[in-house]
């Protein structure tokens, strides 16, 4: 979806990978544009090495690949997710990616944690088909591809179902309305476990009115207390978050850990249940204000700033304890 990247997969960090078991030789990538219900797609090689590909919706990149990796991630905002996801507990994650496209992530994803079930969902059923065939993604039940709106997706999953939601959905620059509201961060609250974590990407420009907006509706859901302990928080590159210029910004919202206070968002029994009932193990809650995280971040090839606590409370323009609320 947008990225602002000044750089593009140039500067993206490398590590050795791997294909994903039931690998099979890439199809040929079309020579040029190609029709899908939502207008066009088309798939760009990179002249210098040919195996790192960038998917093109609309004449906007949507999303970089790595043919000979799936580990591997150009965009900047997904590196930055990737360096939250690292920081949850060991072991495979169950995923829902709103705003599939190429399936990057999710690929990055499987990589890291084999054995993860992930559901990606795109509003145009064409471009699934075609990434399907056109990039070695993980197959089903590994990686389900669903074509459907995403808000529509969201309401319909179990409760409590997720260990992330990831949001990268766009018309335009810009995300829409529907997508970005309160209703959407109720949906995608009753939908993470306890302890789970929403990812969104927003791309906003000075003085970042649609960010510091979310970021307000993401705290009157995920909880008041959410900014202090450390389970609400925003990324992105320092100039961004300084109004210098447009870009991504990554807003992180964690639901409270099982056993903590956290009602759900209708006061929803599922808060300590996995959607079928069954109580979920308690887990010691992320903190996005981790010294490991902030590290990670900072360590990106394009280092990346966290706003967490005061500092996130006051880019919302919410009021803070200091102020006597």
């Amino acid at each position: 979806m947008p990225r602002t990247s000044r750089s593009g997969a140039a500067r993206a960090q490398r590590r050795p990978g791997r294909r994903h078991p039931g690998s099979r030789e890439a199809p040929t990538l079309p020579a040029g544009a190609v029709a899908i219900d939502t207008g066009s797609a088309s798939v760009e090689r990179d002249p210098d090495r040919p195996h790192l590909v960038t998917l093109h919706v609309n004449g906007v990149p949507s999303s970089a690949l790595d043919l000979d990796d799936p580990g591997f991630l150009a965009f900047e905002y997904m590196q930055q997710m990737a360096a939250v996801l690292a920081a949850l507990p060991g072991g495979p994650l169950r995923v829902l990616h709103l705003g599939a496209a190429g399936c990057a992530l999710a690929r990055h994803v499987e990589h890291e944690r084999p054995g993860s079930r992930q559901l990606g969902v795109d509003i145009d059923a064409r471009l699934l088909a075609l990434v399907r065939e056109w990039f070695d993604l993980p197959r089903s039940p590994a990686l389900r591809l669903r074509a459907d709106d995403a808000g529509r997706a969201l309401a319909s999953v179990r409760p409590a179902s997720f260990d992330v939601v990831v949001r990268d959905v766009f018309a335009g620059d810009r995300t829409p309305d529907h997508l970005a509201d309160a209703a959407f961060a109720h949906a995608a609250h009753r939908a993470l476990r306890p302890g789970g974590v929403l990812l969104a990407n927003c791309a906003d420009r000075p003085p970042l009115s649609l960010a510091r907006r979310e970021v307000a509706t993401l705290a009157g859901v995920f909880g008041a207390d959410a900014a202090d302990a450390g389970r609400l928080a925003a990324v992105a590159e320092p100039g961004v978050l300084k109004g210098r210029r447009y870009g991504n910004v990554v807003l992180a919202a964690v639901r409270a850990p099982a056993g903590d206070a956290d009602p759900g968002p209708e006061g929803d029994p599922a808060d300590a249940a996995d959607g079928r009932g069954a109580p979920v193990d308690a887990e010691p809650g992320l903190d996005l204000a981790a010294p490991a995280v902030v590290r990670a971040l900072r360590s990106l090839a394009v280092p990346a700033q966290l706003l967490a606590g005061g500092d996130v409370t006051r880019f919302a323009g919410l009021p803070t304890p200091s102020a006597g609320h």
